[in-house]
């Protein structure tokens, strides 16, 4: 069986690494899950010390910075806390939204309740805000850009959720774990049904862009993350079929 990289290398240089990481990676320790595969540990056999300075979910896949050393981790980790990084994330999702765009201002408690969820509360969550952008239906799923102001544990997909929307083949959040499959969106599909393989069956949920400012140039960058071979596979599919495609949008 071939094995998937855990990650490729976007940029790289004495203060930061940019890494496209694969879905099911923790990026750092967590104490959940102490013995999960860990995006840190494997990086820094090629790197050396890495520090981390923001977080994405276990299960979502794309763009993670690293900083290098302890200037630069100061340096990002405040850009970071005070909102100064514009952050992208492609999901799709189950459904049709009726809206265009739409922002979530709702406060977030994380590991609110016994599966370790982060829920929706006025009174005791943390403010969290995310935008989102609909970029047009495929049959029956969708295509959404979340850009989350806020760095909370699963802001997006408890958002999403707040507005009735799951995203495919979420784990925690979604009741339908069915995979995506080319037999069930394409007419005209003469293959095995016994031995079709999903085009995706994990979280749909991909870190697509980070724009900061680079802690030695002072300069404004952006890193992009290509989508990994299942998420790819599937955007072609649906961008044939039904002609939405979010990376053109």
């Amino acid at each position: 069986m071939k094995i998937t990289p855990d990650y490729t290398v976007i940029y790289n240089d004495d203060d930061i690494v940019v890494l496209n990481k694969r879905s099911g990676l923790l990026i750092a320790a967590d104490r959940y899950d102490e013995d999960a595969p860990r995006l840190d540990i494997e990086a820094e056999k090629e790197f050396g010390k890495l520090f981390a300075v923001h977080r994405i979910d276990k299960d979502t896949s794309g763009c993670v910075i690293y900083a290098k050393n302890p200037e630069a981790h100061r340096n990002l980790s405040m850009q970071f806390e005070n909102r100064k990084v514009t952050k992208i994330y492609h999901a799709l999702v189950l459904g049709h939204p009726l809206w265009e765009t739409k922002t979530v201002n709702s406060k977030l408690l994380v590991d609110g309740d016994s599966r370790h969820r982060t829920v929706l509360n006025q009174k005791y969550g943390k403010v969290a805000i995310t935008d989102f952008k609909n970029f047009g239906n495929c049959g029956p799923y969708s295509w959404i850009e979340a850009r989350p102001h806020t760095g909370r544990t699963h802001q997006i997909r408890a958002h999403l959720q707040s507005l009735g929307i799951s995203i495919v083949c979420d784990p925690l959040y979604s009741g339908n774990q069915h995979p995506v499959l080319l037999s069930e969106i394409k007419k005209r599909w003469n293959g095995d049904e016994n031995a079709e393989r999903p085009l995706l069956s994990r979280l749909a949920l991909h870190a697509y862009k980070l724009t900061l400012t680079h802690p030695k140039t002072g300069e404004e960058v952006t890193f992009t993350a290509p989508y990994p071979k299942d998420m790819e596979a599937t955007r072609r599919q649906l961008s044939n079929i039904f002609g939405v495609d979010p990376i053109k949008e």
